[in-house]
């Protein structure tokens, strides 16, 4: 049994792409996106009938709308749940974010995918987590996403999120620049320790909220967390578990809520702990990041 057949024994593996021909050949239960995946995902080329239903839109509706149908495409491929991303400049504003959201729902309710079947991907801002607490009291699941500190994590199961994306390779990647390392053994490495910590946190507590542990560098990573809620692996990282015959034994393990939740944090309390965080740079280049992928769509489009 390969690595990937033991890790799936334990996790719910979900594909990190928007490459259709790799969710075929994977067959993960869910699928998440981003911009950038959206962009690779047409990068050779729209064809003809989408061509004509997005003509006639102003540049954001048509990228909103190449969205969803991906997401639709997707859908199609998987029995679990699509996670589609609000656009990144919303980020900062509660309202917008929902108002796009309900409108992502629409477009998936009229192609036939019931919203029970799409989560809706925001960043982990306090506005974004908030936009999410409405959107879930109204039955529409979440993903939170560009999360890397515990401030973050803590506010997303006040909030009653259906599920957090910590990154664990930004992370390592940040430790490596800020501590001059070549390399890092798993044991140490801030990535995957952040996601074991928030999730013991979740457990003890009594979160229904899920951890799906995501941007990984290499397959130790992702083998160090073998009995997360969830992991989200890129096409690269699947194949190399696949040949990969290391053996995967689970080393997060659910337990019984042990301790009283903690107060909520008040958006003074958010702000405060958040912004003097070394990892808030992270959150706001992801932004960024996500910002310059969709620019870059928009461009393609617009050639």
């Amino acid at each position: 049994m390969n690595s990937l057949e033991q890790l799936a024994k334990y996790t719910t593996i979900v594909a990190d792409t928007g490459d259709l021909v790799a969710i075929k050949r994977w067959k993960p239960i869910d699928a998440t996106t981003n911009p950038s995946l959206i962009t690779a995902a047409f990068a050779d080329g729209i064809d003809d009938e989408l061509l004509a239903k997005i003509r006639h839109l102003d540049i954001q509706t048509a990228i909103d709308t190449l969205t969803v149908e991906l997401g639709v495409q997707i859908s199609q491929q998987i029995s679990g749940r699509v996670s589609t991303e609000v656009d990144a400049r919303l980020s900062f504003d509660t309202e917008a974010t929902v108002a796009k959201a309900l409108q992502y729902i629409e477009q998936y309710a009229k192609s036939g995918i019931s919203s029970q079947r799409v989560l809706i991907k925001i960043a982990a801002t306090y506005q974004g987590i908030k936009a999410a607490e409405i959107l879930e009291k109204q039955g529409i699941g979440c993903n939170l996403t560009l999360l890397f500190t515990d401030t973050q994590a803590h506010a997303c199961a006040d909030a009653g999120v259906t599920l957090i994306s910590p990154f664990v390779g930004r992370i390592t990647d940040w430790q490596k620049r800020h501590h001059n390392l070549d390399a890092i053994a798993t044991d140490d490495d801030m990535g995957v320790q952040s996601v074991k910590r928030i999730y013991q946190y979740y457990k003890e507590h009594g979160y229904q909220t899920q951890v799906m542990g995501a941007s990984f560098r290499n397959i130790d990573q992702i083998i160090a967390l073998a009995g997360c809620d969830l992991l989200t692996i890129s096409p690269a990282l699947l194949e190399a578990l696949a040949a990969s015959s290391l053996p995967v034994i689970p080393r997060l393990h659910n337990q019984p809520a042990s301790k009283p939740r903690l107060t909520p944090l008040s958006q003074t309390d958010f702000v405060k702990s958040q912004d003097k965080h070394p990892l808030n740079e992270l959150l706001l280049a992801g932004i960024d990041g996500f910002i310059t992928a969709r620019d870059k769509l928009a461009k393609q489009l617009t050639d």
